[in-house]
């Protein structure tokens, strides 16, 4: 087996573990390259078809490719999909883009808030009707327990405190001192009743590692990613108030690839364009401990 081949199997392994041990899993699918990439094991792991709902936390504001490259996904591949979101901040505009609050105090608002509530059945969900080809309010408000998410330890600082298997209380709080350590690819799945876990199927994978798959694997990514005439795309995304592109000309997975290998961003951090980071110094810790993505 070559590189890639060893971290798709771990990968695969973890997702089929974590649903064998967990019951009312859910999976966060936040449209960028990691969480697609999670998808796509995900699909690789059972055969097709992912046997557990996809989480989209909905600011907004997000970029509309980035939409409807959800929407067009979730009807091709038969996605039970989902979404939340805070209607009452959005409604009461208490929002960065509105003026009401910095970037981080959006972000709690519109993400690390909604993903809490939106996990534990507070706020309204809205899953898609593949009937229909709309999203309708869903009768179904149980808590979600097991949360699997894209994060990578190298993309940014307090996500290489993660583990595979993650816990957190009931309210979706991390404690980074207490995290069960896990050696020769033993997980710690048997957590006290109320823990809330997160699982990172992803957490070895770098950048480089993501691409190389995504080409290999001919996976379908957001356009956004790739330049598209004007010298410029995302190398991660968010919302669209809050995220720039990077300058860049490479248009496919390959030159995507070889910018990667020759170090063209080797000083300057993946999050870079994210405004959020910068004003948190880069690093996203305290919004983490409280349940960000």
């Amino acid at each position: 087996m070559d590189h890639l081949d060893k971290l798709e199997n771990r990968s695969i392994h973890i997702l089929r573990e974590a649903y064998s041990e967990f019951n009312n899993l859910c999976m966060l699918w936040s449209i960028g390259k990691d969480s697609t990439v999670m998808l796509w094991l995900a699909r690789k792991a059972f055969f097709g078809h992912v046997p557990l709902p996809l989480v989209h936390i909905d600011t907004s504001y997000k970029i509309p490719e980035m939409i409807e490259h959800r929407d067009r996904l979730a009807k091709e591949w038969e996605l039970d999909m989902i979404y939340g979101q805070n209607e009452k901040a959005l409604k009461n505009k208490d929002t960065f883009p509105d003026g009401n609050a910095t970037h981080l105090e959006c972000c709690k608002r519109l993400k690390t808030d909604a993903l809490k509530n939106t996990l534990n059945g507070s706020w309204r969900r809205y899953r898609f009707n593949h009937n229909k080809g709309k999203y309708e309010l869903d009768d179904n408000r149980e808590a979600y327990t097991g949360v699997i998410v894209g994060a990578r330890a190298d993309e940014e600082g307090s996500r290489s405190k993660e583990r595979y298997f993650s816990p957190r209380d009931i309210n979706n709080d991390w404690d980074i001192g207490d995290q069960p350590p896990e050696f020769w690819d033993q997980y710690k799945t048997d957590f006290a009743p109320g823990t809330h876990v997160r699982i990172h199927p992803l957490l070895d994978w770098t950048e480089l590692d993501v691409w190389e798959y995504i080409e290999r694997e001919q996976i379908p990514m957001v356009s956004l990613y790739y330049d598209q005439g004007d010298g410029r795309r995302y190398r991660s995304l968010g919302c669209a108030p809050c995220t720039k592109p990077v300058e860049s000309t490479a248009s496919t997975n390959q030159e995507i690839i070889k910018e990667l290998k020759t170090g063209k961003f080797s000083n300057i951090a993946e999050r870079a364009g994210r405004e959020q980071d910068k004003e948190d110094g880069g690093g996203l810790e305290e919004l983490r401990k409280d349940g960000y993505m």
